[in-house]
């Protein structure tokens, strides 16, 4: 059984002020939600159809999962989980940064990626949606457990770095021809508007993925899409 306070307070968690006021969000799925369980995440509580055997779990029908559902079609369970006070951003290895991403979509791909390409830390311009947003969350299939997601200053940050900074551009060097180093930041712009001019201004290089279309009138990659390829070269070249 779940109160109808208990209801109000879940579906609020949709929305990121009630996420920041509380320090809380919302996990569907069972996949999902093994993946927070079996790491560092602490669970407040679980509500689901069908028993996971931990504390804080509560046996719900299909009916009242609906009710707190993020999903248009609810997935056995509901988590919350608290939302982590992260440590300070080791200015080592390869780090991707995101310049105001909107699409929740595309964030949760690209965490997913950097899980993928042993990128341990993302960092994002305070425009970039929240990753704890619940279509982020589900997109990313707990890889937000493995990478470490800094909402951050932006310009600041690369203002101050010691390190190379590599920016996708439509008009920047081939990356196929490029010396790509195992340590550097990887910026990936806006979906619509790409690198905005500040960011653009702390970019040490410019870099891009050449088309091989006959016609060459695709006018872009996604960013996802490219932020794969980009990271491909980046491991592949070390």
């Amino acid at each position: 059984m779940i109160s109808k306070n208990q209801i109000k307070n879940i579906t609020r968690l949709q929305q990121k002020k009630y996420r920041q006021q509380e320090g809380l969000f919302i996990a569907e799925g069972v996949k999902v939600i093994n993946e927070f369980l079996n790491s560092t995440f602490k669970l407040v509580d679980l509500f689901t159809t069908k028993t996971f055997n931990v504390k804080n779990e509560t046996l719900i029908t299909e009916a009242e999962l609906k009710k707190i559902s993020a999903l248009k079609t609810p997935n056995t369970a509901l988590a919350v989980f608290e939302i982590p006070k992260l440590s300070l951003i080791e200015s080592k290895g390869l780090i991707v940064a995101l310049d105001a991403l909107r699409d929740p979509g595309n964030l949760g791909t690209i965490i997913r990626l950097c899980d993928w390409f042993g990128v341990k830390q993302l960092l994002c311009s305070k425009e970039t949606v929240d990753c704890f947003n619940p279509k982020v969350v589900q997109a990313t299939m707990g890889s937000l457990t493995r990478v470490n997601v800094f909402y951050i200053d932006l310009n600041h940050y690369l203002e101050e770095t010691k390190q190379t900074v590599f920016g996708a551009f439509m008009d920047g060097e081939n990356v196929y021809a490029s010396n790509l180093p195992a340590d550097g930041i990887l910026v990936l712009g806006n979906e619509a508007n790409g690198i905005s001019q500040s960011i653009e201004k702390h970019v040490n290089q410019r870099i891009s993925i050449p088309r091989f279309g006959d016609l060459q009138e695709t006018e872009s990659l996604n960013v996802a899409t490219a932020g794969a390829i980009l990271l491909s070269e980046f491991r592949r070249s070390n």
